[in-house]
């Protein structure tokens, strides 16, 4: 809805399109209540933004400076609803979402900037959910949002995603925030729950409406559909029958997504391709190992920790070497693991980050450190951000203690 008003009134008017959106959920708030919800709620929600729209447009027609291109249409009546009505077809609606996209990823605004703001205008992520999405703290987050914001709204149009010329430019913002995007449904840092499918789902949607661009057909943008099709296939075995959160080695494989699995793995064949090699690639390959493994122990942790190397020299981070550590655990032992997770740098910046207690509390576990064990899962129990990742933190604390107790007999 941000994405087709936004064309309609105008990158400068982005305040005024959020605001109708606003208005649109209010109002199904209000009318929901004693209707109860559509059959088709985003249908509704987007014929009550198309009425709002010709309403703003309607009474402020003379005070309001629309897109240019669109403006001549938009003033004349006998133009105007017609000219919305088309605007908001569903063809349109999926060009003007990537233009959005692109329109966000402004040259003069960091990376990090730009992959915000299509979080939070086009993903309906809070200010707190992307600042947990890039480990950093919320005020700094606000205000780095509030400048991007500033910057988009001093924009003349939004980017016509059919001109080649800085697209390929701007497109790697695009691929980090649909990674993250996936990311946050996968394992977010929701309130509401720890698995969001939909969020996964709607970053599918996303990345294969990129590749139907042929700017977007890119090996990495295969790679990164690769990477969600291929984790996206083990979504079904990540909470068991009671809702709770399943450990990737602990994962019943019966249940995985078969088929999404092998659309995963044509599509990391197909990013191939060419000589450019994204962290998306390597992430993919990762994920293409545990999709080929028929158990945890048949898993190939070498080639893992080999993959883990290349991503952290392609993208260094303390989230990615935390997954090395563990994958070095896996292959070593636990000890090597408490190694590895202990010397990572700036691991500061995983301070409030639960599962890098969790991480330690395992292999102090699994090394016979009950009590050290127990320290670090209370942590991440005190950190953990939502009701599933309390109950999975509490039931390993209490093994660990139950564990202790057993010995002490």
């Amino acid at each position: 809805m941000v994405a087709v008003l936004t064309r309609i009134f105008g990158v400068h008017n982005l305040t005024l399109a959020e605001d109708v959106v606003q208005e649109a959920f209010c109002r199904a708030l209000e009318v929901w209540s004693f209707r109860g919800v559509p059959e088709n709620p985003s249908a509704w929600l987007m014929a009550t933004a198309k009425n709002r729209a010709l309403d703003v447009l309607r009474r402020e027609r003379t005070a309001l400076t629309v897109a240019p291109e669109l403006g001549r249409f938009l003033r004349s009546e006998w133009t105007l609803a017609p000219m919305v009505e088309e605007l908001f077809g569903p063809n349109e609606i999926k060009d003007d979402l990537l233009r959005m996209m692109f329109s966000c990823c402004q040259p003069r605004l960091p990376e990090e900037a730009q992959v915000a703001l299509i979080l939070h205008i086009l993903c309906g992520f809070s200010v707190s959910e992307v600042a947990a999405a890039f480990v950093t703290a919320q005020a700094a987050m606000e205000k780095r949002i509030t400048r991007a914001k500033k910057a988009l709204a001093g924009s003349k149009k939004l980017f016509e995603v059919a001109e080649a010329a800085d697209f390929s430019a701007r497109l790697p913002a695009v691929h980090r925030a649909l990674y993250l995007l996936f990311n946050e449904g996968y394992h977010g840092a929701s309130a509401e729950s720890a698995v969001r499918a939909d969020l996964c789902r709607e970053a599918m949607r996303l990345a294969a409406l990129l590749l139907q661009n042929p700017l977007g057909e890119t090996p990495a943008t295969f790679a990164l559909s690769a990477l969600m099709c291929l984790n996206a296939a083990r979504l079904p075995a990540r909470l068991d029958a009671s809702g709770n959160l399943t450990v990737l080695l602990q994962q019943d494989r019966s249940q995985w997504d078969r088929e999404l699995a092998g659309e995963g793995l044509k599509l990391l064949e197909l990013a191939s391709t060419g000589t450019a090699l994204s962290e998306y690639h390597v992430e993919a390959a990762i994920a293409a190992v545990h999709a080929k493994a028929t158990s945890a122990a048949d898993t190939d942790w070498t080639a893992i920790v080999s993959l883990y190397d290349m991503l952290l020299a392609l993208r260094p981070s303390p989230i990615v070497a935390l997954n090395r550590a563990i994958a070095i655990a896996e292959r070593d032992g636990p000890q090597r693991g408490l190694h590895e997770i202990r010397t990572i740098t700036h691991s500061d910046r995983l301070a409030k980050y639960p599962f890098y207690y969790a991480a330690l509390g395992e292999y102090e576990f699994r090394s016979g450190g009950r009590e050290a064990a127990c320290e670090n899962f209370q942590t991440a129990l005190a950190l953990a951000r939502n009701q599933m990742e309390r109950q999975f933190f509490q039931q390993r604390m209490e093994a660990c203690r139950l564990a202790g107790s057993e010995g002490a007999l």
